[in-house]
């Protein structure tokens, strides 16, 4: 305007919108990577609940293998005199239960991340 001081004027910067997590809420494009990385509650939770869910799966594990393997000195005691069946049963009896319950934990891990994963990620 010809009549302005240049003083006066005003300058518009443009640049990117920023918005918070309750304007991406509510204008559609709420994802929860958001709440995870800005730490919100709401992100907290999702990721304690992976962490328990992991946390359940070890637990379990532990818990098959303690039923496995804790009760074979009880057994080893009970039986004088069995050297070889001690040796046969810690070192090929409980290699194919330790894989199969190795494989089942990465296995149910997994899973666990990728659904994790599938909900974080936009739907």
């Amino acid at each position: 305007m010809p009549g302005q001081d240049p003083a006066e004027r005003r300058v518009v910067v443009t640049g990117p919108p920023r918005r918070t997590s309750r304007t991406l809420r509510a204008s559609g494009y709420y994802r929860p990577r958001t709440e995870i990385d800005e730490q919100t509650t709401l992100g907290h939770t999702y990721v304690r609940s992976l962490m328990r869910s992991q946390l359940r799966a070890a637990l379990t594990v532990f818990a098959v293998l303690a039923l496995l393997v804790g009760p074979l000195p009880l057994l080893f005691a009970a039986l004088p005199d069995a050297r070889r069946l001690e040796w046969a049963v810690l070192g090929f009896g409980l290699y194919l239960p330790l894989v199969l319950l190795a494989r089942w934990y990465v296995r149910r891990a997994e899973r666990n991340e990728r659904d994790f994963v599938r909900l974080v990620e936009d739907k």
